[in-house]
């Protein structure tokens, strides 16, 4: 029996890596999109809203082990007296019972910054 014949774009895409290294201080956006023609990488944001949707909703909407409920200005006041730069460095590196960039690894500071404005932009 003869081995079954695959063609070379097949066996690539069979054998592609499933993932990448970061080094930490390397670019967050750097590989984080889709190859083009030329092989450079492009990456198209997500908004703040795709993001909350997707990773932030199930604690924040409810309000989950303290999270601060989206457009809820008694939750979001403490943490907005902090200043923005804190609230992101918090939200990035993880609080309290938050984890790191509340479970979105790929999401960039922008993409962050996006969903904690989204979940303030009614108060």
């Amino acid at each position: 029996m003869m081995p079954q014949q695959d063609d070379e774009g097949a066996i690539k895409e069979r054998i592609a890596p499933i993932g990448k290294v970061r080094l930490a201080g390397a670019d967050a956006q750097a590989g984080n999109g889709s190859q083009t023609g030329n092989g450079s990488q492009t990456a198209a944001a997500r908004s703040g809203q795709q993001v909350y949707d997707k990773f932030c909703a199930a604690c924040h909407t409810p309000g989950v082990l303290n999270a601060p409920r989206i457009n809820n200005a008694e939750d979001w006041a403490p943490r907005l007296e902090q200043g923005m730069d804190t609230v992101l460095r918090h939200a990035v590196e993880g609080y309290n019972a938050m984890p790191a960039k509340g479970t979105c690894a790929d999401c960039s500071e922008d993409e962050i910054m996006a969903a904690i404005e989204y979940m303030t932009s009614d108060i």
